[in-house]
């Protein structure tokens, strides 16, 4: 532990084992882990800050949007945010950072189409606090930032909000994401445990 905000931080081994992504994890092309990097975190403080603004943002997507909506742009921004990210610097990461702030971009989305002014206002005030923030803190992935608010935009404004009911197809992909984030979690497992038992 070099200081409070590495309190109780897991090792580089364990986070790839983990599904972490980018670094030796892209490179030996594990596409899963933008997935499964989503629910990784560095330290406690780490996973305080993000259940925080989850448990804030969260319930309201799931409102606006649905469930199975919400769970498919939490995904999908996640996994747009460590695709830039792996694209840009190949650096190791990991966190839910990125599908916080398509979260943020999906509510954004439904303030603007609603003609809810005073909280679009709001919302791109935390986005941009948020954002700033991360010039100022180590270790903070401004790329996954960038790329998930850009992933939760794109994907809110492909969706149809509304009362009605979610259609099968959205469930059966909020499930398929589900799935495919479990077995990442499992083939990570694997592939680690046999690139270290090689060495």
């Amino acid at each position: 532990m070099r200081g409070l905000f590495d309190l109780l931080s897991p090792g580089e081994n364990a986070l790839y084992q983990l599904g972490m992504t980018g670094g030796y994890a892209w490179q030996q092309g594990w596409w899963w882990t933008v997935l499964t990097a989503i629910y990784l975190h560095g330290s406690i403080l780490h996973i305080f800050f993000n259940v925080m603004w989850i448990r804030n943002l969260g319930p309201q997507v799931s409102d606006v949007y649905g469930p199975a909506r919400a769970f498919v742009l939490f995904s999908v921004s996640g996994a747009a945010g460590f695709l830039v990210s792996n694209s840009l610097t190949l650096s190791p990461s990991i966190g839910a950072s990125g599908s916080i702030f398509g979260l943020l971009a999906a509510l954004i989305v439904y303030g603007r189409k609603r003609g809810g002014t005073a909280m679009t206002m709001q919302l791109w005030q935390w986005a941009a606090i948020m954002f700033a923030m991360g010039f100022f803190m180590s270790g903070v992935n401004n790329w996954a930032h960038a790329g998930g608010f850009a992933g939760g935009w794109v994907t809110a404004e492909a969706m149809r909000f509304s009362e009605k009911r979610e259609s099968r197809g959205v469930q059966i992909l909020a499930l398929a994401l589900l799935a495919t984030t479990a077995f990442g979690f499992v083939l990570s497992f694997i592939k680690v445990t046999t690139v270290l038992m090689s060495r």
